[in-house]
């Protein structure tokens, strides 16, 4: 069952089939939100008769497809930079927050046994913490009986925006992860396997005793995947939970950022997760109105009536007056696809 269920998320492809009349949108990008917006799609679907075709591709495949124009909305993990945003004549908004979690593949341990900190998962993704009954992880978890265990490494193979946040984070707590590494959509990895998008990441922690990995917390609900616990920046031993994503969200004030540039990880508070991150939506200023108004409808739907199915995967919505923002930007940005979107 668990093994139909990643073949049919690796699938990745919305494709809702409604009349003959109905519109049809063509997005790409990443996988972390794929969960969320396959609910949307059907939903939307069925209320207002438009499909939505969505290859979860990786946050770099949605920005190459945007930026070529072969599809009329793409998602990434990762924000462009203003000057990319306007450079390639790109509208970014946010649409949901994501959160990032470890994943391990160990017998014994049970879904949330294990806790890691940030340096000693940045070590361990370096390969200098190559065993699992390493004395960093040992002190870390006192009470549990650890293994003499290689440990196997996963990550993503693909362009994402998950891996872009994963290693951001990294990068903020481990200093020879920042110096030797580093962070971005794809980096040099020293060691591990590699899997494609998320249900790639997924599928290999399952079947390779002694891996880890990192994963949107979705797909660790979907295959029912062993999660760890982190220690997060004010020192506080938290379980991935919607109270701490809420938290770590909480600190995103959209208002001070020019294309809504935000990075979220590392935030500060008792309660914040500490991989977390903001997922944004692209569209191309130069597509026709009529055209990207059918994106706008959609994506202003799933933000206004789309809360309770990204609650119930544990995506954390935008707030209202983020929305008033985003809804005040496309405003701006493309007027005439907004007029026509909001009738």
């Amino acid at each position: 069952m668990r093994t139909h269920l990643v073949a049919a998320i690796a699938a990745a492809t919305v494709s809702l089939t409604m009349s003959a009349h109905a519109a049809s949108l063509t997005g790409a990008g990443g996988t972390a939100i794929y969960p969320v917006l396959s609910k949307w799609a059907d939903t939307y679907a069925k209320e207002e008769g438009d499909t939505v075709n969505y290859q979860a591709i990786g946050s770099g495949g949605g920005i190459k497809q945007i930026e070529s124009g072969t599809v009329l909305f793409a998602n990434t993990d990762m924000p462009l930079m203003p000057d990319d945003v306007a450079k390639n004549n790109l509208v970014q908004f946010p649409q949901v927050i994501i959160s990032i979690t470890p994943v391990v593949h160990l017998a014994g341990i049970k879904a949330g046994e294990l806790v890691f900190d940030g340096p000693t998962l940045a070590d361990v993704y370096l390969g200098k913490i190559k065993e699992w009954d390493d004395p960093a992880i040992k002190k870390l978890n006192p009470n549990v009986t650890l293994p003499h265990q290689a440990i196997t490494t996963v990550h993503r193979s693909d362009g994402s925006g998950t891996t872009f946040n994963f290693t951001d984070y990294l990068s903020k707590v481990g200093p020879d992860w920042k110096s030797q590494v580093g962070e971005g959509t794809a980096v040099n990895w020293p060691n591990g396997v590699g899997g494609k998008g998320n249900p790639g990441v997924a599928s290999y922690v399952q079947q390779v005793d002694g891996a880890i990995g990192y994963v949107e917390y979705a797909y660790v609900m979907k295959n029912k995947l062993t999660y760890t616990e982190m220690v997060n920046k004010s020192g506080k031993r938290l379980a991935p939970t919607m109270e701490a994503f809420q938290a770590a969200a909480a600190n995103a004030d959209f208002t001070k950022v020019k294309d809504f540039y935000l990075i979220l990880t590392d935030q500060a508070g008792d309660k914040s997760w500490p991989i977390t991150a903001a997922t944004y939506m692209l569209l191309r200023k130069d597509s026709a109105p009529d055209q990207n108004h059918l994106a706008l409808k959609f994506l202003d739907w799933a933000l206004k009536k789309g809360q309770d199915q990204a609650k119930a995967l544990d995506y954390v919505p935008l707030p209202d007056d983020v929305v008033k923002q985003i809804e005040d930007h496309w405003s701006k940005e493309i007027p005439s696809a907004w007029k026509t979107a909001e009738k």
